[in-house]
């Protein structure tokens, strides 16, 4: 086959909101490092070998927006993620990259999507060639009740942009064609937002990415599941002391991925921990602690019943990094949406539930064996529709 007829395949371009915060500048750097020193980020992603016709997972681009006055390099600095000399050799190509302010908390819904939605038109004149999808990391923020919006003039007239800036991006993102990654625990999924991404026929997956204690609860309880013991009670401690533990101080934003984590468990066992007490055991706090930075720590307490109902019990002690958890995934997420998008889905993508916490879509996998198998089944059918 002659060079002239080999497939010409397109670079991926992440355009993240948040890409200043400790994820954000996690995934920047891992960026930069796949072009220069991919060995160092590969061997962490679930999608290095799959989807070859979207082209190499070194071939990837990011811009996007934060509102912080940092610069990307005085970000990562700060976050403190990485040491100086994992991302230092990467310097040059991170001060490259292309982040804007993010829209004025004083402007209304209608105004930020307007200037987002130029703004992304011109990272898409930057890198003409790309395949962009939206990456959502903003911090988490107070739970809105917005499902009965059927449509966007009903959110440009009452939601108040600077309460939600999440809806913005997502309106922005669909508006103009692009896949989106909700990679956070703000509700985004409305279905006035919904039937916008069937409209624009791009794929929308969320919702909080699963990254350490969820991940291994769902492996867990799917494990006992499986064996018939009875999960008698559960308790989880996360303390962490970034900038995300920080934001979570406050109750009204934490109670959305506290509901996350909490709602898993009993949907992938299929009754309620507790029900003999009359009250749910399952516990789950989250508490800033600053000495941990992003290093993470979970406690989980897991009390189970077998045999003629002899208590048993386990102990999990996760000593995590959060950001080094979650940019892969973001990695991949994006990967997957380019396929789908190829594909031709559109709408949420139910199957990709591995990937979170709340997972959205009509009848979304739980267990983690039937979370596997969805994977395998969604990559065939991208594969066939390719073919």
């Amino acid at each position: 086959m002659g060079t002239n007829s080999r497939p010409e395949f397109k670079p991926l371009l992440l355009i993240v909101a948040g890409v200043k915060g400790a994820v954000g500048s996690t995934l920047a750097v891992a960026v930069a490092a796949l072009r220069k020193k991919p060995e160092s980020v590969l061997p962490s992603l679930t999608t290095g070998n799959l989807f070859p016709y979207i082209g190499s997972p070194q071939a990837i681009e990011i811009a996007g927006w934060d509102a912080s006055p940092r610069t990307l390099l005085e970000s990562i600095a700060h976050h403190g993620v990485l040491s100086e000399e994992r991302w230092k050799p990467f310097a040059e190509d991170l001060s490259q990259v292309q982040v804007l302010q993010a829209p004025s908390a004083k402007s209304g819904l209608r105004a930020q999507v307007e200037q987002l939605t130029s703004d992304i038109l011109g990272f898409k004149r930057v890198y003409p060639q790309a395949s962009p999808v939206f990456i959502n990391l903003l911090p988490a923020c107070v739970s809105m009740e917005l499902s009965h919006f059927k449509d966007l003039s009903g959110l440009y007239s009452e939601v108040d942009a600077a309460a939600f800036p999440d809806l913005a991006y997502a309106i922005s993102a669909i508006r103009s064609g692009l896949p989106v990654v909700n990679f956070t625990s703000n509700a985004v999924e409305i279905p006035a937002i919904v039937e916008e991404a069937i409209k624009a026929a791009v794929p929308l997956t969320g919702r909080d990415g699963k990254t350490g204690q969820t991940y291994l609860k769902v492996v867990l309880a799917s494990a006992l599941k499986a064996r018939n013991l009875l999960v008698d009670g559960w308790y989880s401690l996360n303390i962490l002391g970034n900038e995300d533990g920080k934001n979570l101080l406050d109750p009204e934003k934490a109670a959305g991925k506290l509901a996350h984590k909490a709602e898993v468990l009993d949907e992938i066992l299929g009754y309620r921990v507790g029900e003999r007490y009359g009250t749910s055991s399952h516990k789950v706090l989250i508490d800033y602690y600053p000495p941990r930075g992003d290093a993470k720590e979970a406690w989980d307490v897991i009390d189970f019943l077998g045999l003629f109902g002899l208590p048993m019990s386990l102990r999990v002690n996760l000593l995590a990094r959060d950001s080094i958890l979650a940019a892969p995934l973001v990695l991949d997420l994006a990967r997957w949406m380019v396929a789908l998008q190829m594909a031709g889905r559109s709408g949420l993508i139910p199957e990709l539930a591995f990937y979170f916490k709340k997972p959205l879509g009509l009848h979304p996998p739980l267990t983690f064996q039937d979370q596997l198998t969805k994977l395998v089944e969604l990559e065939q059918a991208c594969n066939q529709r390719r073919s």
